[in-house]
């Protein structure tokens, strides 16, 4: 598939590029010469490190399906929560999994875009930060190990007990809450690694509603973690006092995020 440029902004010396296939791309200097975009605090640190940052959008727009844009917590506002959906009314489009991981890549890569495929990383925030988690934890139980760390923002981290959760897997998964047990959850899936080697950052604000209130638990994939066995070095999560859910929480911890990435990139 072609891609159709509809942007580009010079910023840090590169280029942030829109494209139509429903993604940004931030293309560092040395890239060019050889959304969350904007607000997230990333391309400067980005810039520096010579890394490209794909930013995807990852909820169907437009596809249709009945009560999709009902509830802000559900459907389009929430595509991203788990890789893929396996009831009929939604499995045609809500499909991330291979999106994300497969589509995306093969579209990059068809462009000749300037960007390094076999170094991959990933991050995101909220739903998108367990969507984070979920895709770089199941590529290591699948084998495959694509992304070299993750990193995520206020994730949904232990979503089988929290009501975003319950709510997305009854309504996306035949199977609802227990499916998502053995394959979308990642509380759940840190601790079928064994002694696999994993390279995991995660902050969330003490101050977010969405932590004071039940939604996030973090502090349950933390304790998954230790119990099976992984130190500070491995997997950090870290409590930032008074932060909340907001962009400007991202903003202030996103240069950490970059070089914490940017060690396994260029190991």
């Amino acid at each position: 598939m072609a891609l159709e440029q509809l942007s580009s902004n010079k910023t840090f010396d590169g280029q942030l590029i829109k494209y139509k296939f429903k993604f940004n791309l931030f293309l560092p200097a040395n890239a060019v010469n050889g959304t969350n975009a904007q607000k997230g605090g990333f391309l400067g640190p980005a810039a520096k490190e010579g890394i490209a940052i794909l930013f995807p959008d990852t909820s169907p727009r437009g596809a249709g399906v009945e009560g999709e844009t009902d509830s802000w917590d559900f459907g389009v506002g929430t595509g991203g929560l788990l890789p893929e959906c396996d009831d009929p009314k939604w499995s045609k489009h809500y499909n991330m999994l291979t999106h994300v991981t497969i589509e995306l890549p093969q579209v990059l890569e068809a462009a000749n875009v300037p960007v390094d495929l076999t170094r991959q990383s990933i991050f995101g925030h909220s739903m998108g930060g367990h969507g984070a988690l979920t895709l770089y934890l199941s590529s290591i139980l699948g084998g495959v190990k694509q992304y070299r760390s993750v990193s995520a923002f206020a994730p949904i981290a232990n979503p089988i007990n929290c009501p975003w959760g319950q709510k997305a897997f009854e309504g996306y998964l035949q199977g609802g809450v227990e499916e998502a047990r053995e394959r979308y959850d990642a509380t759940e899936l840190v601790k079928k690694l064994g002694s696999a080697p994993v390279h995991i950052l995660v902050d969330y604000g003490t101050g977010d509603n969405f932590f004071k209130n039940g939604q996030l638990l973090p502090e349950n994939f933390l304790r998954a973690a230790r119990d099976a066995g992984y130190d500070e070095v491995q997997v950090r999560v870290r409590s930032q006092e008074g932060y909340d859910h907001s962009y400007y929480f991202m903003a202030t911890f996103g240069a950490d995020h970059v070089h914490f990435h940017a060690n396994f990139l260029k190991a």
